[in-house]
């Protein structure tokens, strides 16, 4: 197949799975279309059957906002039509799924068709999809969508609950490419960050407000007071400054690292004892998962998709948001017990192989073909 896939090219969710899910099927003989305002952050090198397209809006002194969506909707025209693509698959309903519908009209008044996939991912349906603002538009496009997946049950539960979708929703679930992510010995990487071989725990994010990181220092300060650790914290965002002015108020700057956008996660991940996850809102929690394929337990909220992939008690804990002495307990009780720290190691690696790319991917090949047959007899 020819696969023309749509997404923002950065490190959030959407668009690593979207690149991931593209790299997986090239491997499998597909050939991949990314279309996207720059090269997607996962795809770092050459890869046979991959191709990518940058959209280059027009900068002109008429407009005040660029208009990437009509610039978009122009690129996906000239791919599918000079690459015959045979399916378009857009990630975040916003504002891929209405450019591809606005996309497949013109192509269709050219005399090309071709069957559209949105792929739900998380905010674009419980935050920005849901203002009043976008929300037409996001349930229009929805419907006009020839297929539709969401990442969880709880985000497809969420979409039916808030908006007036008349499409099937399919389940496809995140996933982890055991090739990236995978737990190595890395006890001499370690040590640069714990020379007293201190315990550390670590959180990944783009430090949004959602995310709550804040409640992250609040959770190591208390696990601190009792047993000597680390934090590293990965990703960058509007909130870093406040969180690194918290560490500063709370006198713990030596302790914690912050340590950027980084691309080997799964060295960090693989050195680390304990990931917290204190979201809000949560529609997966991709993040908790590659911690988990690096045998990482996971301490995090009990919201959204996140008890669909961190099972209580077995993999980790839950708690409520913002219950600060319940997570710092739960985590003091894996750190303190070496027994059960081992034992909850081998369940989140155990629990994590269940999400393979292995396995997700021919989910993927045999919907591409469903919507295509589907398609071909309904025009």
């Amino acid at each position: 197949m020819k696969i023309g896939i749509v997404c923002y090219p950065t490190y959030g969710g959407s668009g690593v799975v979207a690149t991931e899910i593209g790299m997986g099927l090239a491997e499998l003989g597909h050939q991949i279309h990314f279309i996207s305002y720059k090269r997607p952050a996962r795809l770092i090198s050459f890869h046979e059957n991959i191709y990518h397209h940058e959209v280059t809006p027009v900068d002109y002194p008429l407009f005040e906002y660029t208009p990437y969506e009509s610039a978009l909707t122009s690129k996906i025209v000239d791919v599918v039509k000079y690459s015959n693509l045979d399916i378009l698959h857009v990630h975040y309903a916003i504002p891929h799924a209405i450019v591809a519908y606005l996309a497949k009209s013109i192509l269709q008044s050219e005399g090309i068709n071709i069957p559209i996939i949105t792929t739900l991912h998380g905010s674009d349906i419980t935050l920005v999809g849901k203002d009043k603002t976008f929300s037409p538009v996001v349930t229009f496009s929805i419907n006009q969508s020839d297929g539709v997946t969401a990442v969880s049950e709880h985000l497809r539960n969420e979409t039916l609950n808030n908006f007036d979708i008349t499409k099937e929703i399919k389940v496809i679930y995140n996933f982890i490419d055991f090739k990236r992510f995978h737990w190595t010995n890395k006890n001499h990487f370690k040590k640069m960050f714990a020379p007293e071989n201190e315990k550390i725990m670590v959180h990944i994010s783009n430090f949004r407000k959602v995310k709550r990181a804040s409640d992250v220092v609040k959770v190591f300060k208390e696990v601190h007071d009792r047993l000597p650790s680390k934090l590293l914290m990965i990703g960058d965002g509007p909130e870093r400054p406040n969180i690194e002015r918290m560490c500063r108020e709370v006198g713990l700057c030596h302790e914690i690292r912050f340590l950027g956008k980084q691309d080997a996660i799964s060295e960090i991940l693989a050195i680390s004892d304990v990931f917290v996850l204190p979201s809000a809102n949560e529609s997966f929690g991709l993040a908790a998962l590659e911690a988990m394929a690096c045998k990482v337990p996971v301490i995090s909220t009990n919201i959204g998709g996140i008890p669909e992939v961190n099972i209580e008690g077995v993999t980790g804990f839950l708690s409520d948001v913002g219950d600060i002495e319940d997570m710092a307990r739960n985590t003091l009780k894996i750190l303190e017990n070496p027994e059960l720290h081992e034992s909850f190691r081998n369940n989140a690696y155990l629990r994590a192989k269940q999400f393979d790319l292995k396995k997700v991917l021919p989910i993927y090949e045999n919907y591409y073909l469903e919507i295509i047959e589907n398609y071909k007899i309904s025009i």
